[in-house]
């Protein structure tokens, strides 16, 4: 009875050690032991991708593991959204969660595949980016007023570009063009590269655009930044005024952070918000970060979600203001 009773023992430990929940929890010690993939909702070239790249090439040596850009670009977002939500929950997928394909893109569409509240986990925030309001330089505008005044004296023959359908420049562009009334013709691209060098190229005339998106252009003497979207000046851009120095009341900037598959167990969450935090306080991450005008905001999980649903909020009557549809 005794040999029968030790056998069984011996059986349930040895069950215990393979189980499920032990290569779980080693799985979660030995974490990470393989690349990691950052997925990116946006093209090469656009503000998003060009701030995750800056922080994706630190994390990979925090966390002594290569990590992988992915960019999954298109419907403002909502194609890389849809992965991150169907990927694996194992800590492997990071998802770079922005203000247009978290909550503006989605609002566009009648049936919305993903719900930012519920379908994932959350890491945390890490960056706030102002929009700049640009122009090619050959033009005779140097000032949000001048813009104003150039756009209603020239209908017809003064675009907008942006990074597409329900992108933030899209909306930021819309909701400018409302309190400043005019009216320009809005024109999609690919991304937010792609929008930037048209009007580079003179394709368009201008673009209200996250920072990092145009800001090497803009210091290369390539686009003039007349603007930002911030409430007033920043050390950002200590050159730039605000385009609320004009139209009072003006606000519309970005956030940046990121998201994991909904399910990732909270300890390897935690063990990947201990390592953004550590990037983030790197000097080679906050020189890049302040060279995109961008501002090093860092955020828990609690306090990104509360960003997240008031973001929700704003863009919901941003849109209905500017009168964009649901499609």
């Amino acid at each position: 009875m005794r040999c029968t009773r030790l056998y069984m023992l011996t059986c349930a430990v040895a069950a215990l050690a393979t189980s499920p929940f032990a290569a779980g929890a080693d799985a979660v010690k030995d974490y990470p032991n393989r690349p990691l993939r950052m997925l990116v909702p946006n093209a090469p070239g656009s503000a998003v991708d060009t701030l995750s790249r800056i922080v994706g090439g630190k994390l990979s040596d925090v966390l002594g593991q290569q990590v992988v850009m992915d960019n999954r670009a298109g419907a403002g977002g909502i194609i890389g959204m849809e992965i991150a939500k169907a990927a694996n929950p194992d800590g492997y997928t990071v998802i770079t969660a922005t203000t247009a394909a978290t909550t503006i893109a989605r609002l566009l569409l009648k049936k919305p595949p993903f719900d930012p509240l519920k379908d994932y986990d959350y890491v945390g925030q890490f960056a706030v980016t102002p929009n700049v309001l640009l122009v090619n330089p050959s033009l005779p505008i140097k000032s949000t007023k001048e813009l104003i005044d150039y756009a209603k004296s020239n209908p017809g023959k003064f675009n907008m570009a942006s990074a597409g359908a329900g992108s933030q420049s899209h909306l930021s562009g819309a909701y400018f063009q409302q309190v400043a009334k005019i009216d320009s013709l809005h024109v999609p691209y690919k991304g937010g590269g792609a929008s930037v060098a048209s009007v580079i190229a003179g394709e368009s005339q201008w673009t209200i655009t996250p920072a990092p998106a145009a800001m090497s252009h803009v210091n290369a003497g390539r686009l003039r930044a007349i603007a930002h979207s911030l409430p007033q000046r920043t050390a950002l851009l200590p050159n730039v005024p605000a385009i609320a120095e004009t139209l009072p009341g003006f606000d519309y900037s970005g956030w940046m952070g990121f998201f994991v598959p909904k399910g990732t167990p909270k300890a390897i969450t935690d063990k990947l918000r201990v390592a953004v935090v550590k990037t983030m306080d790197h000097p080679e991450v906050k020189k890049g970060m302040a060279f995109q005008a961008t501002e090093i905001v860092i955020q828990g999980p609690a306090e990104f979600r509360k960003v997240v649903e008031d973001s929700m909020i704003k863009n919901a009557r941003v849109v209905a203001a500017v009168g964009l549809k649901a499609n």
